[in-house]
Order: structure tokens, then sequence, then C-alpha cells
């Protein structure tokens, strides 16, 4: 540990010239007095280390010092590229990787370049989970990421939806997603690749085996087709419904757009009100009923009966609350 926080007290120092003994501490997680103690044994290990007193003081490397150790291992040269995730780092068990990856990049910059670290920061920020949810990290995840990184398989306990007892389950866990603020896992199940919620395994050990790696696995292209599968497959009443033509505008944003888009594609010409009728794929006729319904008097259901009697229904209500505005 004492080693580690010494090799990072040079790298901030060699990136940051001029920092007082609280900002290090700070940086570092200990005391100021341990930073005294570190600077010391620094420099008696032949690390140029020199305090500046005064208000404008602060620890320096002697002029022109650069350590060696600005070499880049694997999981802090990974953890690199998800630096604008901290979230997800830190839930990942991934944020000292990270931290450590930024000090040696901005130790082996030049001194015109030493503020490009924290330009980029001020300028991009990703925030992964979806609006009016409170993000819970799943207990398990750490583990999971464990075994995603070592390329090691995982016994799992799975809660299965419906279902009293839970399925075990011998993963090659090839990556994760984080999606609207929940955590997949995209694995190998037998020659298989399935998804698996996170926030649903309810036991996980990470085996000293490690798999073999099909190399034409591409993530992205993999959870890209999953996610719009799965996104189809909940698709499984339809309804046929008139459109004006500031609801054709609207319905992909009202709807799954990519369902909207297709019974767009696939609808006739407008009839003589210039409004177009479409068969539209929905979830149910409650979720069609409650998405719909924003579109208001664009929008009139042709079919089924029960869903146009639920709108006239819910139009008689609208009617008797705000009356006759004639």
């Amino acid at each position: 540990m004492r080693a580690a926080r010494l090799i990072r007290m040079v790298l901030l120092l060699q990136s940051r010239p001029g920092m007082t003994a609280a900002e290090l501490a700070s940086e570092l997680e200990v005391s100021e007095r341990t930073v005294t103690r570190d600077a010391q044994a620094l420099s008696e290990a032949g690390i140029p280390v020199y305090a500046e007193r005064g208000r404008a003081g602060g620890y320096r490397l002697v002029g022109g010092y650069r350590t060696g150790l600005t070499g880049l291992a694997r999981d802090e040269a990974e953890a690199l590229f998800l630096s604008g995730l901290p979230s997800a780092l830190r839930e990942m068990g991934l944020a000292d990787a990270a931290s450590a990856a930024r000090l040696k990049v901005s130790a082996a910059l030049t001194p015109a370049l030493r503020d490009a670290p924290a330009g980029a920061g001020r300028r991009f920020h990703l925030d992964a989970p979806a609006w009016y949810q409170e993000p819970v990290t799943p207990e398990l995840l750490p583990a999971v990421a464990e075994a995603v990184w070592g390329d090691r398989t995982v016994l799992a306990r799975y809660r299965r939806a419906g279902r009293d007892t839970d399925a075990e389950r011998e993963l090659a866990p090839y990556g994760l997603v984080l999606k609207a603020g929940v955590w997949y896992l995209c694995a190998r199940a037998g020659d298989d690749f399935r998804v698996y919620r996170i926030d649903r395994f309810t036991a996980v050990t990470v085996c000293d085996t490690p798999f073999v790696r099909d190399q034409d696995f591409d993530l992205p292209a993999f959870w890209a087709e999953r996610s719009a599968a799965f996104a189809r497959s909940l698709l499984r009443t339809e309804v046929t419904v008139r459109l004006s033509e500031t609801a054709v505008r609207l319905l992909p944003r009202t709807v799954d757009r990519a369902a909207a888009q297709e019974a767009l594609d696939a609808a006739g010409p407008p009839d003589a009100d210039g409004w177009v009728t479409v068969t539209l794929p929905v979830e149910s006729l409650d979720v069609a009923h409650g998405q719909l319904l924003g579109l208001g008097p664009e929008l009139e259901v042709v079919e089924p009966a029960a869903l146009r009697t639920r709108f006239a229904t819910a139009a008689a209500r609208l009617h008797a609350l705000y009356g006759d505005t004639s």
C-alpha cells in the first residue's frame, strides 16, 4: 500500500508541481503528517523531492526530474477508456485503476498540455442513469466485473422472473452493459450468448478457470441486436389508429420508435381529411391507452373496439371536467 502511495505522490508532483501538503493529503487520502513522512522517505530513496516554505510554497521535484514509472498497466489502460463514467468505474471497482492511469498520462504530458485532462473534464460528462430514477448498484457487480476483466468463468445463481426457484449457470462473462442505470451481463452459457440483469443474481462465485474469448464477439453489435429483439418481443398486440399530420410527426416520440416508423412506412396515402391510418404494434391495450392518449384529438382509435371505448370514456370525462368552452 505504501509503495503504491509513494509512486502516486511522485506522479502527482511530476504532473502538478508545487502541491501543498493539504492538497497531497486530499489526493492520497492520508494525513498531512503522512505526506511529510512520505516526502522524507522519497528524498532518502534518491527522489529529489523538496519543500518550499511560505505562502506560495509546496512540495516540488527538482527541476527536470522525470520518473520512468509512467507505463500503463493493462487494467489502467482499459479503465482509461471509461474515464468519462466515474460512477460506473466506482461500481465496477475500477476507480483506483482509472485514477492511476490518468495520473500517468498527466505525468507523461509536456508542460504545455498539462491542462488537457482538466479541460476535457470541464467540457464533457456522461450521466448514464435515466431521469426520475435513483440508480442502485447491484451488490454482486464488482465480482462480476472482476470476472469480465479477467476472462474467468463464474458460477451464478439467477432469480428468474415469475419463478419460485433460482437457476444456476456456469457462465463465460464477455461484457458489461449499463443501460439507463441498469447493469446487464452479456455471457456465454453453453453454446449460446445470453443477457442477464445483474441485480437478479443472488450468488456469484468467480472461478480460477479462465475461458477462451471468441475474438469475433462484438459487444456493441450483440447488445444492439438483442435489445432490438427484446423491444420487439414486448409488442404483442396491434391497434389501428388514424393520425393527423401532427400525430404523424409525434408518434415516434410517443411509442416505440422503430415500431412507429415501420407502421408509418407501411401506411397508405392520407385520406380526404389528410389523416393517415396505420396498424401499430403495442405492448398491451393498457400501455397503448397511456401512450396514445397523450396525442389527444390528433389521433382516433379505429380498432379494437375496447380501446376505442376507453378513449371515448376518457374524452367524456375530460368534457365533464372542462365543460362547454364554446
